[in-house]
């Protein structure tokens, strides 16, 4: 998975299409991603000895092929490449703008 914590991506399926977030947690097994703000659930939680029971919003996983990579440029959803630099580290690349992401 190209996806990376702290990453903008851009929704480009679902309910939630066209929403721009940032990721918050990365489920690498599942190959799904939490977006903060994006796929927002009720979850219900049960009385306890100290607190009351409520309902809550909580962000739950979208599928990572739901999701692009926002360009830091022009701010459109771009694929990922990678490249090798001079010292031999490996980079994230945008394909449109060839702009480094890591």
């Amino acid at each position: 998975m190209n996806f990376k914590t702290g990453d903008k991506v851009v929704v480009i399926a679902g309910k939630d299409k066209g929403k721009v977030g940032t990721i918050t947690k990365v489920l690498a097994r599942e190959n799904r991603v939490i977006v903060e703000g994006i796929n927002i659930v009720k979850k219900h939680i049960k009385p306890n000895g100290q607190e009351a029971g409520s309902i809550v919003d909580i962000e739950a996983p979208i599928h990572a092929s739901n999701v692009m990579i926002q360009d830091p440029k022009t701010k459109k959803p771009t694929r990922i490449g990678h490249t090798t630099l001079k010292d031999g580290k490996k980079v994230r690349v945008c394909k449109k703008s060839k702009e480094n992401l890591d």
